[in-house]
This record gives C-alpha cells, structure tokens and sequence, in this order.
C-alpha cells in the first residue's frame, strides 16, 4: 500500500495521544542526565530572575515553568513579549538572567530573533525543543531536546507533556532536588488514563454541539486549563474561553447561567483548596460543571473524569491532567464530523515574526 495514502481522520492524532507513556518513560530513562547536567551548569551561574519565552501550547508549557520556579525555587519570572524586541526593537538589560525559550519545533522566527537579542543582551539562554538541530537549539547557549520524536498532527498533543515533564525535571535539578523519583510514576497513570476513551466519549457527548464553553482552574492546575481550551479551538472550532479561577470572579462568571457548560480542573493539592469558593458560585449560578480532578470532586459535579494522582505531588498533576482533555478535544471533534488532525488555516511550525 503507498505511503501517501491518506490516514482517516483522527488516526495521527489518536496515534500520538497513545505515544505519551512511552514518551514520559523516555526522557525519564534517556533525557534525565542530560536535563540535570544543563541544571547544574545553569545552577552554577545563579541567575537572578527568569525570563520565559514561547508561543500557542508551547506557552501553556512556558506557564506552568513559572509556577515551578517561582514556587519551587522563589525567583522571580515572567512571561516576555516577544514583540518589545522583534517589533519594537527595544534594547534591554538582561545581565544574570536566564531566559528560557520553548518551541516544539525550534524554527519560529520571532523565537529565533528574541532568543537572540537576549543573549546579546547579556543573558543565558536555554532552548526546549522537540528538534536538537532547530535554528532556536543553534543559536542558544543551552539546550534541552524533550524527545518526543516526530509529531505530525497539527494540534500538539506528546510534545506538551513531553515539555511539562522536561522543565520539571529542569526545575528540580536547578534545586538538586530528588523529584526525578516522584515523576518514575507517570507512565503508569498515563496509561491509566489513556485506557479509558469509553468514560471521555460519553462525557464528549454532552458538548457536540456546544457553542461555548470555559474553563478554569487555580495553581499549577490553570497551564492545562489553557492548554485544554486551545485544544477544544483548534480541533472542534469551539470558542472556549479560559479562567484563573481567581479572575473567573472578577466579571467574566456573569456569563455563566444553568446551561453553560464550564470544564473545572480540580488539582489534588493546594490549587484544588484555593479553588472551591470558585466551584460554590458555579454550583450555585446551576451551571453545567463537568470537574476533571479526584473521586470526590467529581461527585459532587454534573459530571467528571477521576483522575488517578492520589499520592502524586501537584506540581507534577498537570503532567497528565491534560491527557483526558486532549482525548475530549479529539472525541468532540470526530462527534461534529471533523478531522482533529488536520484543522482549517493552521500549520505544523507557526513562523511569527
């Protein structure tokens, strides 16, 4: 049968959504002391603030980066404008910081241009990508590959894990912590996870024919909010808007009513807690509240997916909090009769400039 042959809709998708145990299992085997040895000769520079530098999933990914150094390590971090240097060209000082840029691919050229300015402008400059030889890898000083291998739907599925688990890994060793041992559980509850379409396709049913929805979470929980709003836009074409459960508050909960659908992402952990006086209101306002999180919270909601982290730090949740929200996203699309691997107007490598 030739090659070029087309796949039917979803397989390339579906295909690497099952890769992810196998992914994680890698960079904890094959990746994880090449991670630690870049931690360490960064570690060594202490650098003062971080800066983190990413477009679409990849900034889902930059995200969660920052609640792990500013919580794990207590520095300083924020998310750049790229713009400020590639549109503006404003010039800054970026001595002792370390700006860490993400991109599956490596070949944006605003990533490319703004990673060199940084480092020009006195910084140190990591790259996490899915390509060692990317012109983003060249041009940096470091470089950790999250070894995915190659990823060729369009909406990103194994590489969004992939960089979870790398910058966690990268966190830690900043910190010469022994989270490594934690994350040896993943592959497991990955697998888990991705064992039970069954529960998500019914789950899907109810928003086949969605308008609208939200999300929302708090903590390290609020990256995989995002990530799984995008997911919904750019393979169901549903708008989906997502919320820090602490801005959902602060105005936009008036468009909630008893049939919005609104998808709550309920870490085990301290976002969890800092969470339920957001699930109260929506409780109260009757909204259609599905709660991906644990046993408990799930009862108490419409409807849910337990996910299986008992025992699991939160910080490193996200890591497969995600996995039923992208097989949501691909079982929404296929009921609506569209192709989650191929969306309307998008490319693999975005080239913003």
């Amino acid at each position: 049968m030739s090659s070029n042959v087309p796949s039917e809709p979803g397989t390339i998708m579906s295909g690497e959504m099952a890769e992810q145990p196998s992914v994680l299992r890698r960079i904890l085997d094959e990746g994880g002391p090449a991670i630690r040895e870049v931690a360490e000769r960064i570690a060594a520079k202490n650098p003062r603030f971080v800066l983190l530098t990413a477009r679409g999933t990849s900034d889902n990914a930059a995200l969660y980066a920052k609640y792990l150094l500013e919580i794990q390590l207590g520095k300083p971090c924020g998310l750049t404008s790229m713009s400020t240097t590639t549109a503006y060209g404003a010039q800054q000082d970026l001595t002792d910081c370390l700006v860490i840029t993400i991109s599956q691919s490596g070949g944006s050229p605003d990533l490319v241009a703004s990673t060199e300015a940084a480092r020009e402008a006195g910084a140190i400059t990591l790259a996490v990508t899915n390509n060692a030889d990317s012109p983003l890898a060249q041009v940096s000083e470091f470089h950790i590959d999250v070894l995915a291998g190659p990823e060729k739907a369009l909406p990103a599925t194994k590489t969004y894990t992939a960089e979870l688990l790398a910058l966690y890994l990268f966190v830690d060793g900043l910190r010469a912590g022994q989270g490594a041992e934690a994350a040896k559980a993943l592959p497991e509850v990955a697998d888990a996870i991705l064992a039970r379409k069954g529960e998500v396709k019914a789950l899907a049913s109810r928003y086949r024919f969605a308008e609208r929805m939200v999300l929302t979470s708090r903590g390290y929980g609020y990256p995989t909010a995002k990530e799984a709003a995008l997911k919904l836009m750019e393979t169901s074409y549903i708008p989906a808007l997502s919320y820090s459960g602490a801005d959902l508050l602060h105005g936009p909960l008036a468009m909630v009513d008893n049939i919005s659908p609104v998808i709550a992402v309920v870490a085990d952990g301290k976002g969890g807690e800092a969470l339920q006086p957001v699930l109260e209101r929506l409780r109260d306002r009757g909204a259609d509240l599905v709660v991906i999180g644990g046993q408990e919270e799930v009862d108490r909601a419409s409807a849910g997916f337990a996910l299986p982290t008992d025992g699991l730090p939160e910080e490193l949740q996200p890591i497969v909090q995600i996995l039923p929200l992208q097989m949501l996203a691909y079982e929404v699309t296929m009921a609506r009769g569209q192709d989650p691997d191929a969306p309307r107007s998008l490319a693999k490598v975005t080239e913003t400039r």
